[in-house]
């Protein structure tokens, strides 16, 4: 069983669970990776809100990411052949039906901040899965500032503007300073250099762009402002990410 580096216990009694809505409860007899297990009831669960490192799982030409044995261990120390709470705090089943929950240990830990701060995963959050994802990027962060887990390893740092080619298709952490932004049809573009046609851009779309005005975040006062972004980063007029919802996005100078 693999020791838990740099872990923090997350109670109940921190108020997670309390913004969640109560789920089944039932006993983990397999853990698929670092994000996924098998429950006694036969449904499969992922574990909502994350992303560990990945095996490969079958997948023809899919190469193992850095640290999945290790991701996948410290998860079976966690959870293996023991009862868990279910909790939602979003759309319940994905599109494999798969549960999309939060795991709990009795009422006490949170299998989610447990592995964030053990630096074993990263916060990969969704638009209609919000719930607890500011608490969950606290426990990531304080991992990442220790260099635990993945953080210590270079495949996963946090890159920077002028220097993601080779991290097309993948799903990435950038940090810098946004130098324009700007409105095209209701759709905001913070670009990070001189040349929006080659430079790393962050893209909003006008139907995402709503929730982030509801929560009066201005996307076009962040020019000139220092923020760290999360997606996958595609190829379109340079580097892109597409942000759905506001906790992709970090301001780091305030």
């Amino acid at each position: 069983m693999a020791a838990i580096p740099y872990a923090v216990s997350y109670a109940a009694t921190d108020g997670v669970l309390a913004r969640l809505e109560p789920g089944e409860r039932a006993k983990v007899v397999e853990v698929v990776d670092g994000d996924t297990v098998l429950l006694d009831d036969g449904w499969q669960v992922r574990l909502v809100g994350i992303q560990a490192p990945k095996l490969p799982l079958g997948r023809k030409n899919f190469n193992k990411w850095p640290l999945a044995d290790e991701s996948k261990s410290v998860l079976e120390a966690l959870v293996l052949d023991r009862q868990v709470t279910l909790a939602y705090g979003g759309q319940r089943v994905d599109r494999h039906g798969r549960r999309l929950a939060h795991l709990f240990l009795g009422d006490e830990t949170w299998i989610q901040g447990e592995l964030l701060s053990a630096g074993m995963a990263r916060v990969y959050s969704f638009p209609d899965n919000r719930a607890v994802v500011a608490e969950m990027l606290v426990a990531e962060g304080s991992a990442r500032h220790a260099g635990a887990g993945i953080w210590g390893n270079d495949w996963y740092r946090v890159r920077t503007p002028d220097a993601l080619a080779r991290d097309i298709g993948g799903f990435q952490l950038v940090e810098g300073r946004v130098v324009d932004a700007a409105d095209v049809r209701g759709t905001v573009y913070l670009n990070f250099g001189a040349d929006w046609r080659s430079d790393f851009t962050i893209k909003v779309a006008k139907r995402h762009r709503k929730s982030f005005e509801a929560a009066g975040f201005d996307l076009l006062a962040l020019k000139g402002r220092t923020v760290r972004v999360r997606g996958w980063l595609d190829e379109y007029n340079g580097p892109m990410i597409e942000a759905t919802h506001l906790e992709q996005i970090e301001i780091l100078d305030n």
